[in-house]
């Protein structure tokens, strides 16, 4: 990982502060650093140590050209992982995870379908010629409330590289389905949370919205990162070099 996390970022946006020591996972026992005013307070040392394994394995994840899911269903995250995952190009999910998203593919699959044939048949006018502006309308409002359910997941490959959760505890169905499938999970883990449950957990304040923000920016370049290595050509001679010192 080229780029360095900042602890004095992390310290700034907040990441550091938990939640009440009352709504403690044991299992964060590791990760916590005090308690403050009947709260948790994260060690973000271990933060940047976990964030920055996370983000290594992000960037791998993408140089070998596979796909992040990310999730973010929390209100104050929807935004911020929507934008995320549209600027870096990723499947995401924002809206309530369906049950089966990853699990019953095949019934997700056909609901995909059927969107992107109506959307088709909208575009190229199809539906114009055989139905009046009323029918069209509905076609049209049909459209729209598969997107929001289905919108950040159709273009999303049949075998992901990851999954990366905002809030695990808000999304257990997303945990639980990527565990299921093996498919490595990265998430935020605030002192409520099962550290457990985490392929690579990353200690730190998940309600924040600059902890989020901050958060998203290091998830963008380490996407971004792995993707220009993957567009990087591979130099001859240095391969060669490192065949015959392998042998």
């Amino acid at each position: 990982m080229a780029t360095n996390v900042d602890i004095k970022e992390l310290l700034n946006a907040g990441a550091h502060f938990g939640h009440k020591t009352s709504r403690w996972h044991p299992k964060m026992a590791p990760y916590i650093h005090s308690k403050r005013n009947g709260s948790h307070i994260i060690d973000l040392t271990k933060t940047v140590e976990k964030l920055e394994e996370a983000l290594a394995f992000i960037s791998q994840t993408t140089a070998a050209g596979k796909q992040v899911l990310i999730v973010g269903t929390k209100r104050q995250v929807h935004d911020i992982a929507k934008t995320l995952a549209e600027e870096t190009n990723m499947p995401y999910v924002v809206e309530r995870w369906l049950g089966g998203m990853l699990t019953n593919s095949n019934t997700i699959n056909v609901r995909i379908k059927h969107l992107k044939d109506l959307e088709t048949k909208m575009e190229n006018g199809e539906l114009a010629n055989k139905y009046n502006k009323l029918e069209i309308q509905r076609y049209q409002e049909e459209i729209d409330f598969m997107n929001i359910q289905y919108g950040g997941i159709k273009d999303m490959n049949a075998k992901l590289g990851a999954v990366f959760i905002f809030d695990p505890s808000e999304d257990k169905n997303a945990v639980l389905e990527a565990t299921k499938l093996g498919v490595p999970i990265v998430a935020l883990c605030d002192t409520n949370a099962d550290p457990s449950e985490i392929t690579y957990p990353v200690p730190c304040n998940d309600d924040a919205i600059k902890t989020l923000t901050l958060i998203a920016s290091y998830v963008k370049d380490a996407i971004e990162e792995g993707r220009n290595k993957a567009k990087k050509p591979v130099d001859k001679t240095e391969e060669k070099e490192a065949v015959a010192e392998a042998k």
